[in-house]
């Protein structure tokens, strides 16, 4: 094989151990929410640099509490900087964690796609007579090209 960017193992049981703390995490964080595509649009987005604004401006906001109306909560949006300063890291940790995951879903599907076609290299060459026929022709099905049609041609 020519390319192996990663070769893993994993026992049942760590496959049982991960599904495990996969439903912790799931049972712990079963409140989050998940946005339509439309919502994240529509939605005043607070950056990096906004970010001290909103901590500057609850600060001075509970300093003059006279100044809010009764329809403003901001206990609630104190809370809500509270629970974001605690999920920050966790949050951190998972979009590294998934970064990986991805990246190793990656390597994988690479070293087999690989593998695949090296394999389909030598099945053409050397299958002829090796009873790989079959799977010749099952592998080649994946490269086989159609002849164009004039509406597959572009205008």
């Amino acid at each position: 094989m020519s390319q192996n960017l990663v070769s893993l193992r994993f026992s049942q049981a760590d496959i049982d151990a991960i599904d495990a703390a996969l439903a912790i995490l799931e049972e712990k964080l079963a409140h989050l929410i998940e946005l339509s595509a439309a919502d994240k649009r529509s939605l005043v987005k607070m950056g990096d640099k906004s970010e001290a604004f909103c901590r500057q401006t609850l600060i001075v906001l509970d300093q003059n509490r006279q100044i809010l109306p009764p329809t403003f909560d901001l206990a609630e949006a104190v809370q809500d900087l509270a629970t974001l300063d605690l999920l920050r890291l966790p949050f951190n940790r998972l979009r590294q964690l998934m970064g990986k995951a991805d990246d190793t879903e990656m390597a994988l599907g690479s070293d087999l796609m690989s593998a695949a076609l090296d394999g389909y290299a030598l099945a053409k060459v050397f299958g002829k007579g090796a009873g790989l026929e079959t799977l010749r022709e099952a592998m080649s099905a994946r490269y086989s090209r159609k002849p164009k049609t004039p509406a597959d041609v572009p205008a």
